[in-house]
């Protein structure tokens, strides 16, 4: 399965940081070209439970394919939320539904920085993916 051209460009960007301060700094810029919510969006029925940190999500279906926004109170969540959107916006809901989080996170060099609970907080977005996707 081939990246798309985001995700690729994502994965250029991290694999030329040098260490994790490099990274951290990349992830914030990342993190603030995400497509913004609005006020109405940011609501219950589009909150992702299971982050520690407030994240909303809003999926489109464009025809076969998935366009997700999101939303997060922040900022290295957020920077999260971005390369995980590079990575699975457009894709199909089976495709959706073969993605590895950790595997991507390791390939860009950010596994060894995701605690717990900011893993477990992805898996949870990535999950309500998921859902809208089939539902």
């Amino acid at each position: 399965m081939s990246l798309p051209t985001q995700a690729q460009d994502a994965l250029d960007a991290f694999a030329a940081a040098g260490g994790w301060e490099q990274r951290a700094r990349l992830l914030m810029q990342w993190g603030e070209r995400l497509e913004p919510l609005t006020d109405a969006e940011r609501n219950d029925a589009n909150r992702v439970h299971g982050c520690e940190s407030q994240v909303w999500l809003v999926g489109e279906p464009q025809g076969a394919r998935w366009h997700f926004r999101t939303a997060s109170d922040a900022r290295l969540i957020r920077g999260l939320l971005a390369v995980l959107l590079v990575r699975v916006n457009g894709l199909p809901g089976d495709e959706l539904a073969a993605i590895d989080l950790a595997d991507w996170f390791n390939q860009l060099g950010l596994g060894r920085q995701l605690s717990p609970s900011r893993s477990n907080g992805l898996n949870a977005v990535l999950k309500k993916m998921r859902e809208l996707a089939h539902a």
